[in-house]
């Protein structure tokens, strides 16, 4: 689950994280009053209109913004909240600004990037920098990764104070800035971990004309497993900022994940679905989406299962890929059958059923009267697929 900039930097400033102040609004007037607010507050005469979505290049596609004065505010504002930004993550439809947060602006002397998640290969979290900052990570990583720094940390453990001063040193800092990006990494660790976060990222760490670190942007994903221990982070989720079909599949306790294919998948279990992306590679297509049903694969998630991805205009064609262990390949089989009947399937729709009474699952099937065929091997699925999308599989 990710959160919006204004939400990360609330739950960081929570640890004692040093953030940029600003205010979030909804309308052009709350808007100026906030900007009133902190210049009340701080002083401020420069401030930065910031459009609140879950994606990154918000100032090459016009979603930030620099307002010389309160008279610039309104104007910035009113450009920004309701258009359409498009950026390189949102895809080429865009995501329509709601919220902006209005900041004061900061004299920036240095920009670093300061990142935490999990490198999976250890197993252990890692906490990424580089001196590169206020530009994308994956492409300094892809073009100068000497640039950036890797620090290792034990859950178990923690992150210890030398690991954070060695970050510190690395990035170049003295005197007060070291002092305090030691202690900003370390905070940021500790939000990290009692958050549950999946991802907790500063692009870009400043460093201030007078000395000071702080976070401009900040980026929070947070763990969907963790999510019950949390339900103050969890009642932040933003439906708006989510693809609805991953939405309506949660509500049917769905795991979804909708990608730009053509071949419609439904699997029992994260590990076959995996391989049932492969072989619709295999058969010449691309997966549409990952669903999982989970265990029980009961007729109404199945039902569910059929009605979101047929409202995936990209999808040609259906592949049911059910592993019959903790359910029967029979009960799976009836309820993919009242399933077909309740929901109107034109397309090809193609069914392998293997272990547990798979040959009894695909009897049922084959006398439904339904137009799908079935399969009981991989490379019987694929060549199915292959047919429907009109490809020959060898």
């Amino acid at each position: 689950m990710k959160l919006h900039e204004y939400q990360a930097k609330d739950v960081l400033a929570k640890y004692g994280v040093a953030v940029q102040p600003g205010l979030v609004v909804d309308d052009v007037d709350a808007a100026v009053e906030a900007a009133e607010r902190l210049k009340r507050e701080s002083g401020a005469e420069l401030f930065v209109i910031k459009a609140q979505i879950h994606a990154g290049g918000r100032g090459k596609g016009g979603g930030v913004k620099l307002a010389r004065g309160i008279s610039e505010v309104r104007e910035k504002a009113d450009a920004i909240l309701g258009m359409n930004l498009k950026t390189h993550q949102t895809g080429p439809d865009g995501q329509l600004v709601r919220k902006i947060l209005v900041c004061d602006a900061v004299d920036i002397k240095s920009e670093f990037y300061v990142g935490v998640t999990l490198d999976r290969q250890r197993s252990q979290d890692v906490i990424m920098a580089s001196t590169e900052g206020g530009v994308e990570i994956e492409t300094v990583a892809a073009e100068t990764p000497e640039k950036i720094i890797k620090e290792w940390i034990d859950p178990a453990v923690g992150i210890r104070p030398f690991q954070a001063r060695k970050i510190a040193f690395a990035l170049g800092l003295e005197g007060k800035a070291f002092k305090q990006a030691s202690k900003f990494i370390e905070l940021l660790y500790r939000a990290y971990s009692d958050a549950d976060c999946s991802l907790a990222e500063i692009n870009p760490l400043v460093l201030t004309e007078s000395g000071d670190v702080l976070a401009v942007d900040a980026k929070i994903t947070l763990d969907d497993n963790a999510l019950f221990r949390h339900p103050e982070l969890e009642a932040l989720r933003d439906i708006h900022e989510e693809d609805p079909l991953e939405v309506e599949s949660n509500e049917h306790g769905l795991n979804y994940v909708k990608l730009d294919g053509n071949v419609g998948c439904m699997v029992n279990g994260a590990g076959l679905a995996m391989a049932t992306m492969d072989i619709i590679k295999l058969a010449g297509g691309e997966p549409a989406n990952f669903l999982d049903v989970g265990g029980s694969a009961s007729a109404e998630t199945v039902e569910a299962g059929f009605r979101i991805i047929l409202k995936d205009p990209n999808v040609r064609a259906i592949l049911v890929n059910i592993f019959g262990g903790i359910v029967r390949c029979d009960r799976v089989a009836a309820g993919v059958v009242e399933a077909a009947r309740n929901v109107e399937i034109k397309l090809p729709l193609i069914v392998r059923l293997q272990g547990t009474n798979a040959a009894e699952g695909k009897a049922i099937l084959d006398e439904s009267g339904l137009e799908v065929e079935t399969a009981i091997l991989f490379k019987e699925a694929a060549e199915k697929v292959g047919l429907a999308l009109g490809v020959h599989v060898s």
